[in-house]
C-alpha cells in the first residue's frame, strides 16, 4: 500500500465522519484502513452503534483493541479473523450494550467458547458462519447463549448439521441456522 493511498483512505474516513459532526452511528471499514483512520474514528464518533471491519481486514483487527474501549454505545460489531479469546473479554467491559457479534471465518475451541459466554452474556444475535469448532466448544455456546434469538453456524467445519444433541441445545433458539456443516472425515 503506497502512502498515497492510505493518505487518501485517511482522508475519506475523516472527510465523512467531519460531515456528521460526531454523530456517526454506522461504520463500515471494509479493505485496507490505516491505523490513523481506525483512531480518528475512536476519538471522534463516541456515539457509534455499529462496527464493521469486514471479513479479511486483518490490519484493523489487530489494531482494534487499542481502541474498544471508546466505543461503549457498540450494539453490533462483524470481525474478521481473529484472536478471539484475547479481544472478547475486552469487548465484554467495554461494550455493555453489544448484543450482535458477526465473526465469520474463525476457529471456536474452548477457550474461545468460554471467552464468549463469560464476557457477552447479553448477546442476541450471533453469525459464526463458516468457522470452524470443536464440538465441546458449541455446545459450550449453546448452553451458555440464554439469551441467543438469532446463532447462524452455517458451513462450518467441526459437527454436523443434523446432529441430534447440537438440534436439542438449540431448540431454545428460534433462528438456528447450521446448514451445510460438516465434519471432515
Amino acid at each position: 500500500m503506497t502512502y498515497q493511498a492510505k493518505l487518501s483512505v485517511f482522508a475519506f474516513v475523516k472527510f465523512i465522519v467531519n460531515r456528521s459532526y460526531g454523530n456517526t452511528t454506522i461504520i463500515k471499514l471494509h479493505g485496507y484502513c490505516p491505523e490513523e483512520a481506525l483512531e480518528y474514528v475512536a476519538n471522534e464518533c463516541p456515539k457509534l452503534k455499529i462496527l464493521d471491519v469486514g471479513s479479511y481486514n486483518i490490519i484493523i483487527n489487530a489494531i482494534i483493541p487499542k481502541f474498544i474501549i471508546k466505543w461503549k454505545n457498540l450494539e453490533m460489531l462483524r470481525l474478521g479473523k481473529f484472536y478471539l479469546k484475547e479481544i472478547l473479554p475486552q469487548i465484554g467491559l467495554h461494550c455493555n450494550n453489544l448484543i450482535w457479534l458477526l465473526a465469520p471465518y474463525n476457529y471456536f475451541g474452548k477457550d474461545e467458547a468460554l471467552a464468549l459466554v463469560a464476557s457477552l452474556p447479553r448477546l442476541k444475535y450471533l453469525d459464526l458462519h463458516r468457522g470452524g469448532f470443536e464440538k465441546e466448544a458449541l455446545v459450550m455456546i449453546l448452553q451458555g447463549g440464554k439469551q441467543l434469538v438469532h446463532l447462524d453456524i452455517r458451513n462450518c467445519l467441526g459437527f454436523c448439521d443434523d446432529d441430534a444433541e447440537i438440534l436439542e441445545l438449540a431448540s431454545h433458539i428460534p433462528a438456528f441456522m447450521c446448514e451445510g456443516s460438516t465434519v471432515i472425515p
